[in-house]
């Protein structure tokens, strides 16, 4: 059974073009690190910098790029701005994507030209 009959529903009406920004806001290392931190709680932009050994700037612009894909929200307290997530069910992708990379196992590191049947993937 895939995740869609799981969730209950086997129709996926969003076009394609309307996704692709939720997966290129999710397409980066330090974004994805930067989702996982505020997963538990509602961070500063300075917190998140010490955290994550980056540049407060750099971080400026990676929750930016996650704000504009709706994933994070902020709300400002004097000189600090605090982010947390706007759209939990974040997560539940990032966890189908772990199991989705998990299952990839061997099949992954075969060059195309050199997979077959027996080699990689379930022929059935």
């Amino acid at each position: 059974m895939d995740i869609l009959e799981q969730l209950g529903t086997t129709d996926v009406t969003v076009a394609p073009e309307a996704l692709a920004p939720l997966f290129k806001a999710l397409a980066h290392p330090n974004r994805l690190t930067i989702l996982l931190s505020l997963r538990d709680t509602e961070r500063c932009v300075g917190d998140l910098e010490e955290a994550l050994g980056l540049r407060q700037a750099y971080v400026s612009q990676q929750l930016t790029v996650l704000r504009e894909a709706g994933l994070v929200c902020y709300r400002k307290d004097g000189w600090n701005v605090y982010y947390r997530i706007a759209r939990p069910e974040v997560y539940t992708l990032l966890e189908m994507a772990t199991l989705i990379h998990g299952g990839l196992g061997a099949c992954a590191l075969i060059a195309p030209e050199e997979i077959t049947p027996s080699t990689c993937c379930n022929s059935d």
